[in-house]
């Protein structure tokens, strides 16, 4: 049995506990709920019926030999902290996104699990999606040929009391806006399918939100080594929150939601329908399995089964986490600079590598003029499921 801590009590944390509760009782069992605020801990113990210890400190717990897997559902500016301890204390780690909110936290993680050879794993819930996973099949099966052209649609929309909570819309705490917060998701499956660019032009704007001093709209092109262009639109002013991710390759536009158009070219170069190519991609796409777990239960086992059988390997691990910040974080340096910025991003080669480099030179578009501990009701949205 694997033991497990949830580490922050907010709305994020019923998804993963949906999962071990619901999805997983036989293979783990929550022993501790952790956060400042006792009574949110207290909220989520009653819902889920837990018999489990709620703690106000998660160093209380960095000794207990029977936590095995903590989950960290904390602001973004905590993770790196809360991460690098529960390493070294031994304990596999599963971190909510964004993994941190510089690269040089991120590296600090990286160094911790590799010193205590325990998982770190980031949570980008997407991947473990059907019309992702499928989406991603194909395109490695080479049926399509090369991307030329990625967009990546991040259509979020958030109202103007959203940045009133309290850790939200600074720099300091929140570390970004939509680019970050939100579109977090879709880069992070832009770099699994297409790889890491050469470089990263792009601008930013706050159109909606004089509460906050992040970003609320950010548009990126991304420039690889191979000619192959990809643009990111990262926003949450987009009314209905449509989002998607398109690929235009050599020979079929396919995308999630799945939709496929193939075309031949006419003796003058001019297009027409490649039907059989249509049919052969949907076939193949609609014949593969589909996900035992979806979303944050098919993360959540992906890294339970790795803890199982002592692999250690699970699909989104530290340095995969690294990369999506990456390229977040050449996103906010171009928009900032105005210049293109070459990755990868080093120590000495980026502005924003580092905590207090990012506090120093990140714009304030406006300033927070609102606090508030939390809200009475705290629904939220996740997304797409990507489903036509």
């Amino acid at each position: 049995m694997i033991n497990v801590a949830v580490i922050g009590t907010g709305v994020i944390a019923n998804s993963h506990l949906e999962a071990y509760v619901k999805s997983f009782q036989g293979r783990c069992k929550v022993v501790a709920l952790i956060d400042i605020y006792e009574d949110k801990a207290q909220q989520l113990k009653d819902k889920f019926q837990l018999d489990c210890e709620i703690v106000k400190d998660y160093h209380d717990v960095l000794d207990r030999d029977d936590l095995h897997l903590v989950s960290i559902c904390t602001p973004p500016y905590t993770h790196a902290q809360i991460a690098v301890d529960m390493l070294h204390a031994g304990k596999h780690v599963l971190v909510e996104k964004p993994m941190a909110s510089s690269l040089e936290e991120c590296d600090r993680m990286l160094e911790a699990a590799e010193q205590s050879n325990r998982i770190l794993s980031v949570v980008g819930q997407n991947r473990f999606r059907d019309p992702i996973m499928k989406l991603k099949h194909t395109l490695d099966s080479g049926k399509v040929g090369k991307v030329v052209h990625a967009q990546v649609d991040s259509f979020w929309w958030r109202g103007h009391c959203y940045y009133d909570l309290w850790w939200r819309g600074t720099w300091e705490k929140e570390g970004g806006g939509c680019t970050l917060n939100h579109a977090v998701h879709h880069i992070d499956m832009l770099q699994w399918m297409m790889g890491m660019p050469d470089k990263i032009q792009a601008v930013m704007s706050n159109t909606s939100h004089d509460n906050a001093e992040v970003e609320d709209l950010s548009v990126a092109i991304l420039s690889y080594g191979n000619g192959s262009l990809a643009q990111i639109t990262s926003s949450v002013v987009h009314h209905g929150e449509e989002q998607q991710v398109v690929f235009q390759t050599e020979k079929a536009r396919i995308s999630a939601p799945w939709k496929v158009y193939a075309s031949t070219s006419k003796e003058n170069g001019f297009p027409i329908r490649n039907t059989a190519l249509e049919e052969e991609l949907d076939e193949a796409y609609q014949a593969m399995e589909s996900l035992t777990y979806t979303g944050h239960a098919g993360q959540i086992d992906n890294v339970l089964t790795a803890i199982e059988n002592g692999s250690f390997d699970v699909l989104i691990d530290g340095r995969e986490g690294r990369k999506t910040l990456e390229l977040i974080t050449a996103i906010y340096e171009a928009s900032t600079t105005g210049k293109s910025i070459q990755l990868p991003l080093t120590k000495d080669s980026s502005l924003f590598y580092s905590r207090d480099s990012l506090l120093a030179n990140a714009p304030h578009f406006y300033e927070k003029t609102s606090s508030v501990v939390s809200f009475a009701k705290n629904e939220i949205t996740l997304g797409s499921e990507y489903k036509k």
